[in-house]
C-alpha cells in the first residue's frame, strides 16, 4: 500500500488571515487532510523543514505537538500496511482518527465525490465538484462545520451565488440540493443533530423554477427531416437527433452507447446509463431507416451503432465520459446550423428531442404511458414535461366564454 503522511501548512487562510496546520495523508497520489486546530502566519512556516519557525511565540510547543501527532499517524500507517488493508486516503484517515463525528462539510463532500468517482457517475461528479467549489469560494476555508450551516449562512450563500457569480436560480437550487444531501448524511453519522436542520418548513425551501424549454412541433420536425443542403457532419447530427426523438427523446449518452447487439426482432433493448433500467422498445420505421444508414460501418454485433465511442477506451470511464461530452457539444453546435437552415427560431439541442416528443404527445397520451416512454422513475417529472398541456381543458373553457 503506497501511503505516507507529512505535516503541511494549508494555503487557504481563515477569516483572521491565519493559515491552518494539518497532517496530509496520501494514498496513490490522492490526499486528505486532518486539521490540527492550530493556525499561524504564512511567514512563520518553514517549508523546507516542515516545522514552525522560532519566530512564533509557541513554536517549541507546536513543533512538539506536530511531531507527536505525525509519529502516531505513521505508526498507524505501518499497522494498516501489516494488515494488508487496501483503503483510500479518506478510509485510512477514518481508521486512524475514528473521526466520523468530527468531519467537516468539505471532508464529507470529498467522500461524496470519491463515491461518485468509484461508481463511475462522472457527469454528476463533474457537476457536484463545481457546486462544492462555489461553497468553498464563499467560505474561503475548508474548515466549515455543519453547525455553522444554518439558515442565515445559506441565505448569505444564495445571495453571494447570484450576485458574485450570476448563477441562475436552477444552479443555485442544485447547490442547495447537494448541501441538503450532505447535511442529511451528516445527521445519519451523528455529526450534527437534527434539531439544527436548516431546510424545509419556514426555513430554507428548495424550489426549482419552471422549465421554459420548448419542444418542436410536427411541422418543424418535418422541416428538419426534409433538409437537403446539409454537410456530412450535419447529416450525422440530424440522424442522431431524429433517432433520439423517435425513441421518445432518448438521452444522447444512451443513444451513443447503442450496439448492434441491442437490436433484435425489430426491437431495441438497452440498459439506461442513468438508473440501470433495462428498456425494450419497438423500433419505429423512421428509426429503422436511420439504423440502415450505418449498416455498412458495422464490424461485428458488439460494435457501436454510431461512431463516437468506437475508438474510446471502454475500460477507462473518464475517457468514455469525455468522448460523450465532446460529442454532445459538437452535436449542439451543428444543431444551431440545422435550425437556421430549417427556419426554426426555437432553441435546438440534443435534449430538446425529449421536449419535442412531449410537445407532440400533448395531452393525447396518458401521463402514466408517457412516464413509461420517458423512462421516468417519478410521475412528477413526467408531469413537469407536460405542464403546457395538462391545463388544456381550462384553456378551452376560457375560450368558450371570451370568444364571442
Amino acid at each position: 500500500m503506497s501511503s505516507n503522511a507529512k505535516i503541511v501548512l494549508r494555503k487557504k487562510p481563515n477569516k483572521e488571515g491565519l493559515y491552518p496546520l494539518a497532517i496530509r495523508i496520501t494514498k496513490n497520489r490522492r490526499s486528505t487532510f486532518q486539521y490540527m486546530g492550530h493556525y499561524i502566519e504564512l511567514e512563520e512556516w518553514d517549508k523546507r523543514n516542515l516545522i514552525v519557525k522560532k519566530s512564533h511565540p509557541n513554536s517549541e510547543h507546536l513543533n512538539s505537538l506536530l511531531s507527536t501527532q505525525l509519529s502516531g499517524v505513521n505508526k498507524a500507517l505501518i499497522s494498516l500496511q501489516s494488515e494488508h488493508k487496501d483503503a483510500s486516503a479518506n478510509q485510512i484517515k477514518k481508521d486512524i482518527y475514528h473521526s466520523d463525528k468530527n468531519l467537516t462539510f468539505f471532508e464529507l463532500a470529498e467522500e461524496h465525490l470519491e463515491d461518485l468517482e468509484c461508481s463511475e457517475k462522472l457527469n454528476r461528479l463533474s457537476c457536484d465538484k463545481a457546486w462544492i467549489g462555489y461553497v468553498l469560494k464563499f467560505y474561503k476555508s475548508k474548515h466549515l462545520t455543519f453547525q455553522e450551516i444554518d439558515e442565515r449562512f445559506l441565505k448569505k450563500l444564495i445571495i453571494y451565488l447570484k450576485s458574485s457569480h450570476k448563477l441562475s436560480e436552477t444552479s443555485v437550487m442544485n447547490i442547495m440540493v447537494l448541501m441538503r444531501l450532505l447535511y442529511n448524511r451528516a445527521i445519519k453519522l451523528k455529526i450534527v443533530v437534527r434539531e439544527l436542520y436548516p431546510f424545509g418548513g419556514d426555513k430554507i425551501r428548495i424550489k426549482f423554477p419552471e422549465s421554459n424549454k420548448i419542444g418542436l412541433n410536427i411541422q418543424e420536425i418535418q422541416n428538419i427531416e426534409g433538409l437537403k443542403n446539409l454537410t456530412i457532419v450535419e447529416l450525422h447530427t440530424r440522424n442522431v437527433w431524429l433517432f433520439s426523438f423517435n425513441f421518445a427523446g432518448m438521452r444522447v449518452s444512451d443513444v451513443l452507447k447503442i450496439r448492434w447487439s441491442d437490436i433484435n426482432d425489430n426491437r431495441l433493448q438497452y440498459r439506461m446509463h442513468k438508473n440501470s433500467k433495462l428498456i425494450s422498445m419497438k423500433i419505429p420505421v423512421k428509426a429503422l431507416d436511420i439504423i440502415n444508414l450505418y449498416r455498412n460501418d458495422r464490424k461485428d454485433t458488439n460494435d457501436f451503432l454510431f461512431p463516437e465511442l468506437k475508438k474510446a477506451n471502454l475500460r477507462d470511464a473518464k475517457d468514455v465520459y469525455n468522448k460523450l461530452k465532446t460529442a454532445n457539444r459538437k452535436f449542439n453546435v451543428n444543431l444551431k446550423s440545422i435550425a437556421r437552415k430549417a427556419s426554426i427560431t426555437k432553441k435546438l439541442t440534443m435534449h430538446i428531442a425529449r421536449h419535442s416528443f412531449g410537445n407532440i404527445a400533448g395531452d393525447t397520451v396518458h401521463p402514466l404511458m408517457l412516464q413509461k416512454l420517458y423512462r421516468h422513475s417519478d410521475l412528477k417529472t413526467t408531469l413537469n414535461y407536460q405542464a403546457n398541456f395538462i391545463y388544456r381543458e381550462a384553456d378551452d373553457a376560457l375560450d368558450s366564454v371570451v370568444n364571442f
